[in-house]
């Protein structure tokens, strides 16, 4: 059994030269293409740490090479490994037992995997709406929560306390969508989640969360939830494997972590560079803006 929790954040980062056209080397050719696409510095940055933590995790707990992991996406985006199929025998890893899902947003990247799994994870940033009150945003979201789940969102006191309940929902709903791959398609009323009481922390995980799939309590499916910082949520989803019989049981699990903090170094760490160094990778980074104007301005809600 193998479960990994890792975060890294990418708001404080703050590459340099040296850094920036190191990592781009350290992914495949296609992935730094369509990292170099990105308008926004903040994007790019949260997209080549992604890169990097999912590569890391292959050679690390999948004791995969670098030079010779191979990364692709479905037809819906979700990444998987699709070289080596097999590694040595003498390796003890079983790399296609392990399923893995990446989350960005605010200032942080994160990776969820778990070993027999399915596994989706979501990170939300509690922030004010950019240009609505909060009655007014959660009147146009009106459509993605049940009844039940707004009146825990609406009842959570303070308009920061309903906007925490509303991410930490929304990051629930997003995790368990992750997981199961199946994207915009999905009535996000279908899954409706009853939380637990205790509160999330930054020093603990919690497990009690239960979702209820068209009305039904879903019992195959596991949700844990951990707070980065006082404005980060996170959620992940582990579900029962694609075949039958392939996982672990919930009551077999360790009980759940919180996500590891990584720096760039630890990122790196294990990389070999797979490209030669192109030096206007880094001139054409450097010309991008930080972020959107509008969503420079915004301010984490206190």
């Amino acid at each position: 059994m193998g479960s990994v929790r890792w975060a890294f954040r990418c708001g404080s980062w703050t590459p340099t030269r040296s850094e920036w056209l190191y990592a781009a080397r350290c992914i495949q050719r296609e992935e730094k293409d369509r990292i170099g696409q990105f308008m926004f510095a903040k994007d790019a940055k949260s997209a080549m740490a992604g890169r990097l933590l999912l590569r890391r995790l292959v050679c690390d707990r999948m004791g995969v090479p670098w030079s010779e992991i191979r990364l692709e996406r479905s037809p819906r985006g979700k990444p998987y490994l699709a070289a080596p199929l097999k590694v040595s025998p003498d390796s003890g890893a079983e790399p296609w037992a392990w399923s893995f899902n990446l989350s960005h947003q605010g200032d942080y990247a994160v990776l969820a995997a778990e070993r027999g799994m399915q596994v989706g994870v979501d990170v939300m940033k509690t922030t004010m709406p950019g240009s609505s009150s909060v009655p007014e945003f959660f009147r146009i979201m009106t459509r993605q929560f049940t009844e039940y789940e707004w009146s825990v969102i609406q009842s959570a006191g303070s308009e920061r306390q309903q906007l925490g309940a509303f991410y930490r929902h929304w990051a629930l709903k997003e995790s368990f969508i992750k997981a199961i791959g199946t994207g915009l398609g999905f009535n996000l009323q279908r899954a409706e989640f009853h939380l637990s009481s205790r509160p999330i922390t930054q020093d603990r995980a919690l497990r009690q969360t239960k979702m209820h799939l068209d009305e039904e309590e879903e019992e195959d499916w596991i949700f844990e939830e951990s707070l980065l910082d006082a404005d980060h949520h996170v959620a992940v989803a582990l579900g029962p494997p694609d075949k039958a019989g392939a996982g672990p049981a919930p009551s077999t699990l360790p009980p759940p972590a919180t996500f590891t903090l990584l720096s760039f170094s630890d990122l790196i760490g294990l990389a070999s560079p797979l490209t030669e160094e192109d030096p206007a990778y880094w001139d054409s980074f450097e010309r991008k803006a930080e972020a959107p104007e509008r969503q420079t301005e915004t301010q984490t809600y206190k």
